[in-house]
């Protein structure tokens, strides 16, 4: 109706006919209001108003550009029934949505007040719901302050109501919805507005025992602005020494100071070239940085040794628990404490004889430190003390106050810092339980070796050879096979031959060699994320059923178990080798001395010799994997329990390996030989120098940790290091925590 009205122009003459058309419409639809039914009874036929106690007053409210609502139920024992509802045009201009919902919330307050005269009902138990977030941030505000309009309507909204009766409801839930929008009359006897709301919506309505904050307090048009106002409390005169602890140098805090004199000097002199405040080159001599100094110096030592300087005024004895006593400190001309000592008949300069005390667990001292420590270009504690003690100061505790920086220092630690550790970890499953052998391995590569291919006329020509060492990681025998090259094909061939002779291999483990190492991900692996790289190898490890561990790059210690026989086989391989005449090395040789070599080094003793006479040979692993030992035993053999009975010396011998492992090896593997004690575990964000061993420390590039890997025992053994090189693109790398230096903790930055 009111969009009708504002578009006619002139009301003797007949509407246009699309105006028309939208009247005859609306008229026609009042029809439909004759059948409209309001039921009057609030609760049920079965209950009294009287009787009842539980009733509970719920008030919605919504607005929209065109009209403004709020409706009332009562609600007992999950029935609604519909009490009051009030619908009115919203203004026309001059009203944003914010405000023409807060204009509802004002009206849902005028209701509740009616309905609580008319029902005798306290307003305390009213209920409130709004589907507008602004308008409950606007009643709950207790800090930020508002406008006039705003800010009377909240405070009617306040003064009848708590924020606490106040809940937030969806739109689609919310019945006071219904009157702000168009709604046929036929739909009207059918619509929430007079049914009620749905008791399963109000359980699941957000109540708002969490107070509501402001949506957007910066940008609301509605909002004052905070004005902050500050006071500036000065509690006594003079420059106090807590203002040097935010300086890091030395040479900058005594620049700041000699800077702040020359300004106070130009406010009492005013002779025109340097007046106020002002910043020029005549602060910076020699002069005004020794005035500067003696000023940071007699401030720190007022404020620490006020006592001892009060006594030496006074002409009376230091006390007897004062740290400064034993060095019979004066003062000089100029105020300032020095060292007495027994040097004074020397002819030696003052500030030698007579140095100035600087308290260590001053800020200064660091300070100083630090100063004649990057003087001396970051050499040890003896350099960095000597420059102290021959510029004038005397540190209480210099030793343990350089040691301390020393300690800290980022440049230090790149030049001469420890590689990191962490405790040896507990060994894995596959070298403590018994398993047949070689089924959990350890590989490596080896080698090579000039030999002879063929001999020519004029002499011979020659090829290299490698070796593969495999290590049975339980009964630590190893077996060596002789490959042409370092390739996939090579080392399928190999391993092929292996299984044939020592059987199917569960778990390899090995170090990231280049023909082992790529991308894909059929396998499984470790967590450090590194896979079989070539495709026939890790066809021919999944067809096998053989998973394949890697260790970090750059981390043998991980894989001492067959990196210390690699060492052994290359000694026996020497004292080997001199038996052979120059250029006579061919392959049918190196594969026989590689299998010597294999019998030698499985005939070694796994522990200590034995003296007792019952014992007379040693455990070894050829005993499990040649059953060829002197043990006597007796079975009754016969020819119809002949086999039966090779078999019982087979699993004898087997059983005898394993028991005497059990007792006389297991128990070697228990003690750590080294890095017994748990250390910090690096952690994401610490700036670590990674090591090369190709170039000098100096050029060692700085990385940052991005990811950790932990152990089962919580314990971070290598990590995934962020490294940028100069003219290098960004890289990333996975090494142990043994190639790292670190340089700043992540807690430190």
């Amino acid at each position: 109706m009111r969009s009708l009205l504002q578009e006619t122009v002139n009301w003797d003459e007949p509407l246009p006919e699309n105006q028309s058309t939208q009247w005859e419409k609306w008229k026609s639809s009042l029809q439909h209001l004759q059948n409209l039914h309001i039921p009057r009874v609030y609760l049920e036929q079965t209950q009294s108003w009287s009787e009842t106690t539980n009733k509970t007053i719920h008030i919605f409210c919504d607005a929209s550009e065109s009209a403004i609502s709020a409706v009332a139920y009562v609600e007992s024992q999950g029935n609604f029934g519909f009490v009051l509802g009030k619908s009115k045009l919203a203004p026309l201009q001059g009203h944003s949505i914010p405000r023409l919902e807060l204009c509802g919330a004002v009206l849902a307050v005028e209701i509740a007040k009616f309905v609580s005269e008319q029902l005798e009902l306290p307003i305390e138990h009213f209920k409130f719901y709004c589907d507008s977030k602004v308008v409950l941030g606007y009643i709950f505000n207790n800090s930020r302050r508002f406008f006039q309009y705003v800010a009377n309507r909240v405070m009617q909204i306040r003064k009848v109501t708590k924020p606490d009766q106040w809940s937030y409801i969806s739109t689609d839930k919310n019945p006071a919805d219904q009157a702000t929008r168009q709604i046929p009359a036929q739909a009207l006897q059918d619509s929430t507005w007079l049914s009620g709301p749905s008791l399963a919506h109000l359980q699941q309505t957000e109540y708002a025992s969490i107070p509501y904050e402001m949506v957007d307090p910066d940008s609301d048009k509605d909002v004052r602005q905070e004005i902050t106002c500050l006071k500036v409390d000065i509690s006594g005169l003079g420059l106090k020494s807590e203002r040097f602890s935010r300086f890091s140098q030395w040479r900058k805090l005594v620049e700041t100071i000699a800077r702040l004199q020359h300004i106070a000097q130009s406010f009492h002199q005013r002779d025109g070239k340097c007046s106020g405040w002002h910043v020029c080159e005549n602060s910076k001599t020699v002069e005004s940085f020794d005035k500067a100094e003696k000023f940071i110096i007699k401030t720190v030592q007022s404020e620490v040794y006020s006592e001892e300087i009060q006594c030496i005024l006074k002409e009376k004895p230091l006390p007897r628990d004062s740290n400064i006593l034993p060095l019979s400190p004066f003062l000089d001309k100029d105020g300032i404490l020095r060292v007495g000592g027994r040097l004074n008949k020397s002819s030696l300069p003052i500030s030698e004889k007579n140095p100035v005390i600087i308290p260590r667990n001053h800020h200064i001292a660091l300070l100083i430190a630090r100063y004649y420590h990057e003087l001396c270009v970051h050499q040890g504690r003896h350099f960095t003390a000597g420059a102290i003690r021959s510029a004038g100061f005397w540190i209480i505790g210099a030793r343990r106050l350089v040691s301390s920086m020393l300690h800290y220092c980022v440049k230090c630690r790149k030049l001469r810092g420890k590689l990191l550790c962490q405790k040896m970890s507990d060994l894995p499953t596959d070298r403590l339980e018994p398993s047949p052998p070689f089924t959990y391995i350890g590989l490596d590569t080896f080698g090579p070796w000039e030999i002879v291919t063929r001999r020519t006329r004029g002499g011979s020509v020659n090829s290299k050879r490698w070796a593969i060492l495999f290590t049975c990681l339980t009964t630590r025998g190893i077996h060596i096979e002789v490959v042409e090259e370092l390739s996939s094909s090579s080392f399928i061939n190999a391993f092929k031959r292996f299984e044939a002779i020592r059987g199917k291999v569960t778990q390899i483990r090995s170090d990231q060699g280049t023909n082992f190492v790529g991308a894909i991900n059929d396998l499984k692996i470790d967590s450090s994320g590194l896979n079989i790289a070539d495709r026939k190898i890790r066809n021919f490890l999944y067809e096998c059923g053989t998973t394949w561990k890697f260790n970090p790059p750059h981390s043998s210690h991980m894989g001492g178990a067959w990196e210390r026989l690699i060492g052994v086989v290359r000694r026996v391989i020497d004292a080997v080798m001199l038996e052979i005449p120059a250029r006579s090395l061919t392959h049918e040789i190196l594969t026989t001395f590689m299998a010597e070599v294999s019998a030698i080094v499985n005939a070694r003793p796994l522990v200590p010799l034995s003296e007792d006479a019952d014992d007379p040979y040693p455990l070894s692993p050829s005993m499990i994997l040649t059953q060829k030992t002197p043990v006597i035993v007796n079975f009754p053999v016969d020819k119809m329990n002949m086999y039966l009975a090779q078999w019982k010396r087979v699993q004898h011998m087997a059983d005898l390996f394993w028991t005497r492992w059990r007792k006389e090896y297991l128990h070697t593997l228990q003690i750590r030989r080294k890095w017994m004690r748990s250390e910090r575990n690096i952690t994401e964000g610490d700036i670590v120098l990674l090591r090369d061993k190709n170039v000098h420390r100096n050029l060692w590039p700085m990385g940052a940790i991005v990811k950790t890997f932990l152990s089962d025992d919580g314990k971070v053994r290598k990590a995934e290091i962020h490294v940028v090189r100069r003219g290098c693109q960004p890289s990333t790398f996975i090494r142990p925590v043994t190639e790292m230096v670190l340089l700043l903790a992540n807690d430190v930055v």
